[in-house]
Order: structure tokens, then sequence, then C-alpha cells
């Protein structure tokens, strides 16, 4: 006899509902970090998006949202976000409509 089974037959006339949890929201706790490089990359302009404390799951829909919305390639690993060129103001923009505070470091 499981917990409902003895419930129901201390309350007889109570009517079950199904209650689902909500999902736990996950809060960022220091900014993220938005900064530009060129070396390392062949000369190539990267910008980087660092310091995301969440899941892989969730930095992956971040980084999906910037590239889609800026129409740009990049991609994600070691917890930080690669995209191509110089876009730190568009990004910082998405980021903060998204919720998340930014900090731009460099230039």
């Amino acid at each position: 006899m499981d917990l409902r089974d003895q419930l129901k037959n201390i309350f007889p006339d109570h009517k079950e509902q199904d209650f689902e949890m909500p999902a736990e929201k996950f809060v960022q706790q220091e900014p993220l970090v938005c900064k530009f490089e060129k070396k390392g990359r062949h000369g190539k302009p990267v910008t980087l998006v660092e310091g995301f404390e969440g899941s892989d799951e969730e930095l992956k829909k971040i980084s999906k949202k910037i590239k889609t919305t800026l129409g740009i390639g990049g991609s994600e690993k070691d917890g930080m976000i690669i995209i191509q060129g110089d876009n730190r103001d568009k990004i910082m923009t998405i980021l903060k409509e998204m919720g998340y505070k930014t900090k731009r470091v460099g230039g």
C-alpha cells in the first residue's frame, strides 16, 4: 500500500488532482563576460562569452539563440560560447533580453 492509497483511506471524499511541480529556474549568480579576442585563432576575430554556470544544454540553447539571431557561425565548448567576429554589443543586447547580466571586457 503506497502513500496515495493510505491517504484515500483516511480522506475518502477527497478528489485527487495531478499537480506538476514547476520547473526550477536556473539563476546565474555572476555576470556573463563578453570579450573580443583575435590571437590564437589564426588571426580571425571572435567574441567569447564566458562565465556561464548552468548546464551544457542551457549553454547550447543560448548559443543557438545568438547564432540564429545574428545569422553568424560559432560554437560552444568548455563552458564558453565562441561567436565569429566582433559582435559584443549585439550579443550583450541578446543576453540582456534573455535575462542574463553581462559585463564587457576589453576595448
